[in-house]
This record gives structure tokens, C-alpha cells and sequence, in this order.
């Protein structure tokens, strides 16, 4: 049954992204902030529901801003999860504007993007971040740059973190993860990793069945005078502590800096 529950899922999905996109286009615009948070919010819970995705949300989601959103990264699943329990403005890298269907709907949500690779670019970001979170933006970044496989957390890129520094912001780790409901512990059906494919990875969840999706709020930080790499430090602990007790996960990668 996998196949064909993987099939009518997908055909619902691919519906269902056509009408965020007609609603992209025809009536976002006219949208108050408010009611396009709220609009964002709706069709990424109705995009999980129709997936079989269950969200579960622990601690306190962020209200308003200006607030600075750091998670772990694990799946192109990721932002629809996160904007699900409490939309934000997500820092992406530049590939994902390509990706079809999804690509355009991330990009219209008012997501920056960024080169990774590109020093130059990241200065660009951060200073984009830094004027968002000054007017009120709750901005959602994953230092890690790149999907892990939802076992730890990788080392943290600090230099988006500047934009909290020089906002200044407050920061709010959130633990990412992906769980199997019948046994309770790590899933790797969405992970998207090494060298899993994005088909691949769609393909398996929309097959999977009791899969569900655990974000954990943290407590919010304040800058305090700390630099972008001792606060980086900080934040990998808190989100490696957020990790779902018993989900593989528990055993965090070592803290470290890059940027």
C-alpha cells in the first residue's frame, strides 16, 4: 500500500502547492503582515495533514518579534514544519529557488537567500537579516549550512548570527526533529542527506505512515554583549539539548564554530 498511499498523497500535495500558488499571485499582496503569517501558517499545516506529517510543538513558539529563529536543519521538510508551528522569514540557501513547485512558494514568502560559498554574499544576508529584525521580522536561520541526518547537531556557521549581534535581536533556539509515533524514536524517512536525492526523500514521506514532526522551543537569549562565535557556542548546546529524548539525537555532535 506504500506506493499507492505515496501516489494519492502526492497528487493531493501537488494540488495543494498549484493553490498556494494562485494564492501567491493573485491575493498576497493584498495581505496585511498579519494575515499573510497567518496565511503561511494555514497552508503548511494543511500541507503536512495532507502528507500523514503530525506536528507536535513543545515549549512556546515565538509570538512576534524582532526575534531570531535558530534550528538544526534535517529535511527540505524543514520550513514547512517550522512554519507550521510559527511562520518566520527563513534564510535558505540559493538552490532551493530552483526547486520546482516548493522553489517558488519559499521564494514568494519572503525568504532570503544566500550563496554559501560566497563570503561576499553572506556580508549581503547579514545585513538584509539585520534590517528585517529592527523592523519587527521574526527571521529563522539553520547555522548548521546543511542537512545532518538528525543524529546531532553539526557544528555552527556564526556569521548570521551577526545580524542579532548588530540588530540587536534576541535569539530562540529551537530542536528539530523527526519522529516514528508507534516506537518513539528517530525516523529517517525525511531526512535529506549525504546521498539521499530530493525525489528520493519526497517519495519516502509521502509513503511513511505515523510519522511525526517535534519542534522544540527554547528559551529566548538575549545578545548580552556576546560576540557572534561565544554566542553560536551557547546556541549549539541549547539546541542539541532540545533534541527529542530517546530519538538518536540525545548524543549531540561536538560544539564548534565556523564563520
Amino acid at each position: 500500500m506504500t506506493p499507492l498511499r505515496a501516489a494519492w498523497r502526492s497528487l493531493r500535495a501537488l494540488l495543494h502547492v498549484l493553490g498556494g500558488l494562485w494564492t501567491l499571485r493573485r491575493r498576497f499582496d493584498r495581505l496585511s503582515p498579519a494575515q499573510r503569517q497567518g496565511s503561511v501558517q494555514a497552508w503548511s499545516r494543511q500541507l503536512l495533514a495532507i502528507m500523514g506529517v503530525e506536528l507536535r510543538v513543545c515549549g512556546t513558539p515565538p509570538a512576534a518579534g524582532p526575534l531570531l529563529v535558530v534550528s538544526n536543519h534535517i529535511s527540505w521538510l524543514d520550513i514547512m514544519v517550522l512554519n507550521a508551528a510559527a511562520p518566520a522569514r527563513f534564510v535558505s540557501k540559493a538552490d532551493v529557488k530552483r526547486w520546482p513547485l516548493l522553489g517558488a512558494l519559499i521564494s514568494g514568502s519572503g525568504t532570503l537567500f544566500i550563496e554559501r560559498e560566497s563570503r561576499r554574499d553572506a556580508m549581503r544576508v547579514v545585513h538584509h537579516m539585520a534590517d528585517a529584525l529592527r523592523q519587527g521580522d521574526v527571521v529563522a536561520v539553520f547555522p548548521e549550512g546543511t542537512t545532518g541526518n538528525g543524529q546531532g547537531v553539526l557544528p555552527f556557521h556564526a556569521n548570521l548570527l551577526q545580524a542579532a549581534v548588530s540588530a540587536p535581536a534576541p535569539v530562540q533556539p529551537v530542536g528539530l526533529a523527526y519522529v516514528d509515533d508507534r516506537t518513539g524514536q528517530r525516523s529517517e524517512v525525511p531526512v535529506y542527506a549525504g546521498d539521499t536525492t530530493l525525489v528520493a526523500s519526497l517519495w519516502r514521506t509521502l509513503g511513511a505512515s505515523g510519522l511525526q514532526a517535534v519542534v522544540s522551543y527554547g528559551e529566548v537569549q538575549q545578545p548580552q554583549g556576546q560576540d557572534r562565535r561565544t554566542w553560536a557556542v551557547g546556541l549549539h548546546s541549547a539546541v542539541s539539548a532540545l533534541l527529542v529524548p530517546g530519538n538518536g539525537g540525545a548524543t549531540a555532535a561536538a560544539g564548534g564554530v565556523h564563520g
